[in-house]
């Protein structure tokens, strides 16, 4: 690669806070909720005009993770500031009812426009302050090798935010990453799960439509063996929205040249997976319109603004969440709350479940708080990582990366931020129990 020496120049100062959060996803909207709710003076980072992460800019419009499958019985495990913004939505006409997925577990449909709404009304009742179209480049430690500044660029020109304690919910670890935290990416040979181009479409015959999530798949592999249509992956997710003649449609695969996953961390690799994805969404209403009855006159209402990112670094934490965690609905000490979705790989070409035994088991892990603290050997004490790039593994990963746990870990993370400056302490000092003490106050279900 060939470098462009940049000169050297004075970066304004946006501001100082007790607390900066990189990313207004799900994780970063609780983080930043519950730091300012407990007395923190506090910043959100977000790239975009708007909060909400992969559930907005990416399109998922789904909670998946809120409810788990408890000996046989579904039921809301995700609770404390999570059911406040639920309310907010609800409030705003933009959340379905919980629908059932594979007879085993709830997801939960919602507006996008009402998930964008309610964020900022939690945010504004919290007393955080954000700063939209802000793209973080880059930071700096200070001699004790703490993160100091971040560099943003805006379109107010380059600017730099101080900040006492840092959370890092950019989904991509991009803070830690630049911190020098260690880190994974995929398996041991780098493959990651695979992303996805969401999309809708509108004027779907609703009574004619049916159940049609159920027979799609047949109606595929029909169309596949005969060869008309030739499809990125199995297990297409086609359902209908808050009205009944807009569905959502999880199907599009983006893979690289060489078949392995779209880099989400790889700017050449976004945009062709960007031109990918859309040529495949033209593909997949063909056959809508031609082999689903009640989609015949069914157009493309809406494409997501971004490729929806599964999976890219993880950062290694004082614990790895594991595959056998997820089956086996361990138990930990140092609980922040809970997990009840199952794993979900997006494997080349299908999406591969694995689930906790059911009815037997409670269907639900422990979340450690050890997996939102970085390594003690990276040397920086002043960082928490929230959402899908927390410390867990491939598998782990891709049960835990999901709404619900990404609220519990992002409530977690800013409350503990909060407290533990207000006490004068070092994050990993702050007593586990009085953190879940006031967890439970604010009515996180700890599991």
């Amino acid at each position: 690669m060939d470098y462009i020496q940049e000169p050297a120049r004075q970066v304004p100062l946006y501001g100082e806070y007790d607390v900066v959060v990189l990313g207004g996803g799900p994780a970063g909207i609780l983080a930043a909720a519950t730091a300012g709710r407990h007395g923190a003076r506090v910043l959100l980072l977000e790239r975009y005009g708007f909060l909400g992460g992969m559930g907005t800019a990416a399109g998922v419009s789904n909670f998946c993770g809120l409810h788990a499958n408890v000996h046989g019985e579904i039921r809301q495990v995700v609770h404390g500031t999570a059911d406040e913004l639920l309310d907010r939505m609800r409030r705003l006409d933009g959340l379905n009812e919980p629908h059932l997925i594979f007879g085993k577990i709830h997801a939960q449909a919602y507006d996008i426009s009402a998930f964008k709404c309610a964020a900022d009304e939690l945010l504004g009742a919290c007393g955080a302050d954000v700063l939209f179209h802000a793209l973080a480049t880059g930071l700096v430690k200070n001699q004790q090798g703490q993160v100091d500044t971040l560099f943003l660029e805006t379109k107010s020109g380059r600017r730099a935010v101080r900040a006492r304690c840092f959370i890092d919910c950019s989904g991509d670890g991009d803070l830690a990453h630049w911190a020098g935290i260690p880190y994974e990416k995929g398996t041991g040979a780098g493959q990651m799960l695979y992303p996805t181009l969401m999309f809708k479409v509108g004027n779907v015959d609703a009574a004619r439509a049916g159940e049609a999530w159920k027979q799609i798949p047949a109606l595929m592999d029909e169309a596949e063996a005969s060869r008309e249509f030739k499809f990125p992956r199995r297990g297409a997710i086609v359902r209908p929205q808050r009205h009944a003649y807009e569905w959502r449609v999880n199907v599009t695969q983006l893979s690289q040249p060489d078949g392995s996953a779209a880099d989400g961390t790889d700017a050449g690799s976004l945009s062709r997976g960007e031109q990918e994805g859309r040529r495949q969404i033209v593909d997949y209403l063909r056959f809508l319109r031609a082999k689903v009855p009640g989609f015949e006159n069914a157009y493309v209402l809406d494409i997501a603004p971004q490729l929806g990112i599964r999976e890219t670094r993880r950062i290694q934490g004082e614990y790895s969440l594991t595959q056998d965690d997820v089956l086996n609905c361990a138990d930990f000490e140092d609980t922040i709350g809970v997990n009840g979705w199952p794993l979900e790989l997006h494997v080349a070409g299908d999406v591969k479940w694995m689930w906790p035994p059911i009815p037997e088991s409670r269907g639900y892990n422990q979340l450690p708080l050890r997996m939102i603290v970085p390594r003690g050997d990276a040397g920086v004490n002043n960082v928490l990582v929230a959402g899908r790039c927390a410390s867990m593994t491939h598998e782990g990963q891709s049960a835990a990366r999901v709404s619900g746990s990404c609220f519990v870990m992002g409530e977690a993370a800013g409350t503990l931020a909060a407290l533990s400056l207000g006490r004068g302490m070092a994050l990993r000092d702050f007593p586990i129990g009085e953190l879940q003490d006031v967890l439970r106050e604010n009515g996180v279900f700890l599991g």
